[in-house]
């Protein structure tokens, strides 16, 4: 029985003071994940010691280990990187390494498919409507929030990077205003810094699209709309492969989308970066 079912089950048994916090566990299950225990009494309107007491009270050894059977109930959990590793010591050898891998990023970028192909139409339309786009991740996540404005920049100019760089994150912050948009991207365990962007892109009035494994991600939870991605491998970290080709499906969407003035715009951004010498040759022409 999951978290959920067992404290619903019990719910009348539970002291007052207990059932106060299986209110908000019930509620607000996201914020027992994303957020420390002293937060999660302060919004439950109890205190630490009853959390512990009411964790203890179901069956946990202490609040930790109720953390923990949360994520799982929500689809969060996952082997920790050492446990996968050690998986893989002994297997230097295996030729079948590699093979395991590309299969698996197959299945991630079909499964992918299938989860957000109609979503990236309606995450278009939101992007689109935006007075301006803002992108963020962090850490394996950035490579997926750099690669869109990246190549989002060559026929937008309102499209802005949002990655702390030097301690800027609350200023970068103060850039959203109401009627912008922000594409987070995270996967468990998430980022406390994408959480902290997103919050304040929503106490902004901007509009959310999230990058995310799961529709029970704290991102998935607070999001305008979701865009799934599989993070499944055979190695000892999560994929961002298909992560990072969901961020080119949407460039790709909102690129023909855009309507003729788009091929103008890119072939000025292209000539720019040759120009300035930061691409070493230009192209062979194509005609002829």
């Amino acid at each position: 029985m999951g978290v959920k079912a067992d404290l619903l089950q019990r719910f009348a048994d539970l002291s007052p003071a207990l059932q106060q916090v299986a209110r908000h566990v019930l509620d607000h299950p996201n914020d027992v994940v994303t957020s420390s225990m002293r937060t999660v009494g302060t919004r439950a309107g109890s205190t630490p010691a009853t959390l512990v007491r009411f964790a203890q009270h179901l069956g946990y050894a202490g609040w930790p280990q109720f953390k923990e059977a949360v994520a799982s109930d929500m689809g969060l959990g996952s082997d920790a990187y050492g446990a996968r590793a050690k998986a893989l010591v002994g297997r230097a050898a295996d030729h079948t390494l590699a093979g395991e891998m590309f299969e698996v990023q197959r299945r991630n970028l079909d499964a992918t498919h299938r989860q957000s192909g109609a979503a990236l139409e309606k995450a278009c339309a939101l992007l689109e409507k935006a007075g301006a786009v803002h992108a963020t991740g962090f850490r394996a996540c950035f490579p997926i929030a750099f690669s869109f404005v990246y190549v989002y920049r060559l026929f937008r100019n309102s499209v802005h990077l949002v990655d702390g760089q030097g301690g800027s994150l609350e200023m970068q912050q103060r850039a959203f205003a109401k009627g912008d948009a922000l594409v987070v991207a995270s996967f468990a365990p998430y980022s406390r810094e994408a959480l902290q962007v997103a919050q304040a892109a929503k106490a902004a009035g901007c509009k959310l699209v999230a990058i995310t494994d799961s529709l029970a991600s704290p991102l998935a939870l607070m999001a305008d709309e979701t865009l799934l991605f599989a993070i499944q491998s055979p190695s000892f970290f999560p994929s961002i492969a298909a992560g990072v080709a969901v961020a080119e499906a949407l460039v790709e969407m909102l690129a023909s989308r855009a309507g003729k003035p788009v091929v103008r715009r890119i072939d000025q951004a292209e000539a720019q970066l040759f120009e300035s010498g930061a691409y070493l040759s230009a192209p062979r022409s194509r005609n002829g």
